[in-house]
């Protein structure tokens, strides 16, 4: 490793499910890689499936408190994932 930082990012992220299979595909990439961006781009369009559907179970209005937080461990989640992504950017 050379004596560099290591990236919290240097742990395997997932770049999505291969469609033959339904397996989830896993990578650890280089910093500013292709790979990296595909995981990058994982991340923010499954943060933003995860908006939508939360978004529109609440505008619904009839979720029970139990449903709600079915939703918690997922969000929490995403927004860790888009927080390393952003900090990675800043």
């Amino acid at each position: 490793m050379g004596g560099g930082r290591v990236s919290s990012r240097s742990r395997p992220r997932s770049i999505g499910v291969d469609p033959a299979t339904g397996k989830e595909a896993f990578v650890v990439a280089e910093p500013g890689g292709f790979l990296e961006g595909l995981a990058d781009r994982h991340v923010l369009e499954t943060a933003a499936v995860l908006v939508a559907v939360v978004g529109a179970v609440l505008e619904e209005g009839r979720a029970c408190d139990v449903e709600l937080a079915a939703f918690v461990r997922p969000l929490h989640a995403a927004l860790e994932e888009c927080v390393g992504v952003m900090a990675e950017w800043g």
